[in-house]
């Protein structure tokens, strides 16, 4: 059965996805994913029909309605399922005439085909996870477990590991790759109006430089500047487009950073990872996999000392 499904607008959120996503392709889903213009890159090596959604409203409708129908007829509606929680989104969905399963909320629940409460402490794989649960029921699909995989599973492309090697190569970078750490120093949005940036970057790349381990960062179109400015002493490699930044977090030792996509990039692809939390919970966002950690949270930075030794204990693993 067709099922168009609206991706959430955030990096993080759509890696966070990827086993509800998975799942539902398994059980007999054929995926129609709408969402941001990288998301294609993203999910190439997956082969989901990804279709990038205008802002305007009526633009939306439009493409939603070109998408595959299981039936001609009147009484066999498309089925959608929402991962955003905008009325923007239920909105588009309910104009295309598409039966959209989704969290109530925000005026949403006259929109949506079934509406389901957003459940509180839990992780955002579980509430992705929860949604998919309910879709397998609502058109009829097998059920899934009660508990997501332990691994997100982003699947990669040789064009993005091609691609991670590409950039190393241009920026001169000879080291073993064991010895490269990818620092992610920026991060989009607050919490409770407090920056997610954590402020010891700079220190901590000249540190790490200091024990011989060169440290990389990936700056997304106009994060240049913001970028150096975080990281003086990091390697720039811009320009990498998601797919290969994933196989580059794959190919390194660690990745480093803030509760960002760049972290959940690496956990994507069960690269070891360590999360650097200040106001935001890791209880809800915490990088999600079996060589994935974390650090402070929940109002509080760690310092760069307790960073530094758990730094010195992933690397020093075999």
């Amino acid at each position: 059965m067709n099922l168009i499904v609206r991706l959430p607008n955030w990096i993080g959120d759509v890696c966070m996805a990827l086993p509800a996503l998975s799942a539902l392709e398994a059980s007999g889903a054929r995926l129609h994913l709408i969402g941001k213009r990288w998301a294609a890159d993203l999910l190439a090596a997956h082969h989901w029909p990804v279709t990038s959604m205008p802002k305007s409203l009526m633009a939306g409708t439009a493409i939603l309605r070109s998408l595959p129908t299981d039936s001609p007829l009147i009484h066999s509606p498309r089925r959608g399922l929402l991962l955003t929680n905008s009325l923007s989104s239920a909105a588009a969905f309910r104009l295309a005439g598409i039966a959209a399963l989704g969290h109530r909320g925000d005026g949403r629940s006259l929109l949506l085909g079934r509406g389901l409460s957003r459940p509180t402490g839990l992780h955002e794989v579980e509430v992705f996870w929860r949604l998919a649960r309910e879709a397998t029921d609502w058109i009829g699909l097998p059920a899934l477990p009660e508990r997501p995989p332990a691994s997100l599973g982003l699947r990669l492309s040789s064009a993005h590991e091609a691609s991670a090697l590409a950039a190393l190569r241009q920026a001169g970078i000879k080291d073993s790759p064991d010895r490269l750490v990818v620092l992610g120093p920026l991060s989009v949005g607050t919490t409770d109006g407090q920056s997610k940036r954590w402020p010891g970057f700079a220190e901590l790349a000249r540190q790490l430089a200091d024990r011989g381990i060169v440290t990389l960062t990936c700056p997304g179109p106009g994060e240049e500047d913001a970028a150096m400015a975080a990281a003086p002493s990091a390697i720039l490699l811009p320009g990498l487009g998601l797919g290969a930044y994933a196989a580059l977090c794959r190919l390194t030792g660690l990745t480093v950073a803030n509760d960002s996509g760049p972290m959940h990039l690496a956990a994507a692809v069960d690269a070891p990872v360590i999360g650097i939390f200040g106001p935001s919970s890791p209880k809800r966002t915490r990088p999600w996999g079996s060589r994935s950690s974390w650090l402070g949270g929940d109002g509080a930075w760690p310092d760069l000392a307790t960073v530094m030794a758990r730094i010195e204990r992933e690397t020093s693993r075999d």
